[in-house]
């Protein structure tokens, strides 16, 4: 008999974050389907579907995005705290800290997935991953994102 906790486990269905924000190398969505408890973007490859594990794909751009929060740490602690209204040192030491532990939610997001919602959100504001028929992430389009350019800027 399975303990209820490790039945839970097991039945823990990985989730692709990014579902409608991938396309392939050509500019074509790329579709999601899930074989078991796996998700998988697929790739048309000249009529060949290449099934990548959407974990892959996502630890790639989550990587990716986690960099640029860690380069950026006390930009995002001072633009967090001004949107919060809590200026105070201890409101920055706690985002300070939440984003020193930001690589820990990694694996809570791969199950959880982000919502829908916010995926259209995205979407709507331009998000755009490459990849190609690897499962290589051949860009990121983020709009607004820190660029070096815009470092010296302020």
């Amino acid at each position: 008999m399975l303990t209820g906790e490790f039945k839970k486990e097991i039945m823990t269905v990985k989730k692709a974050i990014f579902e409608g924000l991938v396309f392939d190398e050509n500019e074509n969505p790329v579709r999601v389907v899930n074989i078991g408890l796996e998700s998988f973007y697929v790739v048309n490859d000249s009529g060949f579907m290449r099934h990548i594990n959407s974990e892959v794909v996502d630890r790639q751009v989550l990587d990716s995005m986690l960099s640029v929060v860690k380069d950026h740490e006390d930009i995002f602690t001072d633009q967090t705290a001004k949107m919060l209204g809590q200026e105070d040192i201890f409101t920055r030491a706690l985002i300070q800290n939440q984003l020193k532990n930001i690589d820990q939610q990694v694996d809570k997001l791969l199950e959880t997935g982000f919502p829908e919602e916010g995926r259209a959100y995205m979407g709507m504001m331009g998000f755009k991953i490459i990849i190609n028929y690897h499962g290589e992430v051949i860009s990121i389009n983020q709009p607004g994102a820190i660029s070096e350019d815009d470092e010296g800027d302020e």
